[in-house]
């Protein structure tokens, strides 16, 4: 196809694509998929070879979130049945961030529901960072603590955070559909208070919320106008007890040409696959590391993911390596701090606020009844067909008393 030769060489060349040629890739048909993947793939390895970073939540404060994204577990209102507790102590806090590092994660994403850190929840966050970093050795730390008052971002940066995180989620356009106790225009200045403070920048978006295609490259333009170093692609998990529950929009084969897209238009940027890749990619997940270089291992905020053995033996039968501590994950010419760095702000992200997963995020493997994504479904399902047998609570690691998923 011109167009998929058009995309690799103008991706090698890290220009944009147009905003037809996007909306093209959304448009491709399933006969064309694999030659989306093989295309875009090109673009992956050219900037990333085969190395898969992998990333760990974990939830410092879970719940009673004033806010009302329509999408989340934790939001005002909700009546998911998650996990409900306030700040995890420092030492609580690096105990769970250890068993990820010992998975093979590298970066440790230290999330908080809630509108924005006080200024004494920053400085619980700033001993959590601080003691991570004196006990795990090479540990990036990313912070995602919602919306970001003056002054907050710098303090987090003397702590020793790498990286912030905080999502555009959908277009600009249709923010206000999604959330109405703050804006659109309020994550974009956290996104920029978090690159003047010299955090690498980290943001990225969630599909499968209603969005049309155009909302869809409205809001992957907008991240790559920012230039995060990290764009999370999350994929709504419809959890019971929230506003969207009954929204099951996306097939594996929606999911594979939106990551593909995302590629073309950041083809330099980490991208990772975040929140609702158990439930939505399912059997098609090792696809997937042929578009993004990224993605979280274990679970997520408030649900449960694939399992973490599982998700190494993906990347290893795939063809692909984790990456180690010691390599760098952007390419040379953003190395060094990216959106920390240059000129043009960043975000970063995953749905509600977390570091590329969502509150409320998916279910996964071989842990609830119905199997899970590593487990055997209770029957055969169409593509297309809503998997509320994929999607379970959290009921382990940070916040309880049982070993995390790492």
């Amino acid at each position: 196809m011109d167009l998929l030769n058009t995309l690799v060489d103008k991706g090698l060349r890290r220009e944009t694509p147009t905003r037809a040629e996007a909306l093209a890739v959304l448009a491709t048909s399933d006969e064309d998929l694999l030659d989306v993947v093989a295309a875009a793939g090109k673009v992956r390895r050219h900037w990333f070879g085969r190395r898969v970073k992998l990333n760990y939540l974990v939830n410092l404060k879970s719940g009673l979130c004033p806010e009302d994204c329509s999408y989340c577990s934790q939001r005002l209102g909700s009546k998911a049945d998650i996990l409900k507790y306030t700040w995890l102590k420092p030492d609580e806090a690096s105990r769970a961030a250890a068993a990820g590092l010992a998975g093979g994660a590298k970066r440790v994403c230290l999330v908080a529901s809630g509108r924005g850190p006080t200024d004494r929840d920053v400085d619980r966050v700033s001993d959590t960072i601080r003691t991570i970093k004196e006990q795990n050795e090479d540990v990036e730390v990313c912070a995602c603590l919602g919306l970001l008052s003056d002054g907050q971002a710098e303090r987090l940066r003397e702590a020793g955070a790498d990286a912030y995180n905080h999502n555009l989620n959908t277009s600009e356009s249709t923010y206000g559909e999604i959330t109405t106790t703050h804006t659109y225009a309020d994550r974009v200045d956290t996104v920029h208070k978090a690159h003047a403070a010299g955090l690498s920048a980290c943001s990225g978006l969630i599909a499968g919320m209603g969005e049309t295609d155009e909302d869809l490259v409205d809001v992957v333009f907008s991240l790559r106008e920012l230039d995060p170093d990290s764009v999370p692609v999350n994929f709504l998990i419809p959890f019971e007890g929230t506003p969207l529950a009954k929204e099951w929009n996306l097939t594996p084969q929606r999911c594979l040409r939106i990551l593909a897209m995302v590629r073309f238009v950041c083809p330099d940027a980490e991208v990772r696959i975040a929140g609702g890749r158990e439930v939505h990619l399912r059997t098609m997940q090792p696809l997937a590391l042929h578009l993004a270089n990224s993605i979280f291992l274990g679970d997520y905020l408030t649900s449960e993911g694939q399992a973490g053995k599982a998700d190494l033996e993906m990347i290893a039968d795939a063809g692909f390596e984790v990456e180690g501590a010691g390599e760098v994950t952007l390419p040379e010419h953003r190395a060094g701090g990216g959106c920390g760095s240059h000129a043009s702000g960043g975000a970063c992200g995953s749905q509600g606020d977390t570091c590329g997963s969502h509150e409320g995020a998916e279910g996964g493997c071989g842990s609830h009844e119905g199997g899970g994504v590593c487990g055997t479904a209770p029957a055969a399902a169409s593509a297309d067909e809503p998997r509320p047998d994929l999607v379970a609570v959290r009921r382990r690691g940070a916040g309880t008393d049982l070993a995390p998923n790492a």
